[in-house]
């Protein structure tokens, strides 16, 4: 795969469904942001492609084949600059789901990737991702983030 230099560049795929980081990901638009409470205390921003954007300002459910979502996390902490204000610390995960129908069947048309420092998190890690899902968001096409317009 090419990187933004033009170089080619190997991007480590997460086990089970061979999601990698995509590529210029920090350029897609924002859908949502939110804040994950304690244990995690995690400020978080979900991305979408430009099929994830379509779909959310269209309201399209199942979400079309092609749908990339990359959530950014990083850990919650108050802002040195202004005491009323949070700020995103140290990074903790960058996590992804690929819509793809027929090749994650099994999983609700969906693929999951975990990636902690750009490489994935190990196979237990992503035996969970699609029983969250299944469990809390079966009636939104397995996605948890709704669109802040």
């Amino acid at each position: 795969m090419a990187g933004a230099d033009g170089n080619a560049k190997l991007r480590a795929a997460s086990p089970i469904y061979g999601v990698t980081i995509p590529e210029g990901y920090r350029q897609w638009e924002l859908i949502a942001p939110a804040e994950e409470a304690a244990p995690l205390n995690e400020l978080r921003a979900v991305l979408g492609n430009a099929a994830a954007i379509k779909a959310y300002r269209q309201g399209t459910l199942p979400f079309p084949d092609g749908t990339v979502l990359v959530k950014l996390a990083w850990k919650h902490v108050q802002s040195p600059e202004f005491e009323s204000a949070s700020v995103p610390g140290a990074a903790t995960t960058v996590q992804v789901m690929v819509k793809d129908s027929k090749k994650y069947a099994a999983t609700g048309g969906w693929g999951f990737g975990r990636f902690v420092d750009g490489k994935p998190a190990d196979e237990a890690q992503h035996q969970t991702c699609f029983a969250c899902h299944e469990a809390g968001v079966r009636g939104h096409d397995y996605v948890f983030t709704r669109y802040a317009p």
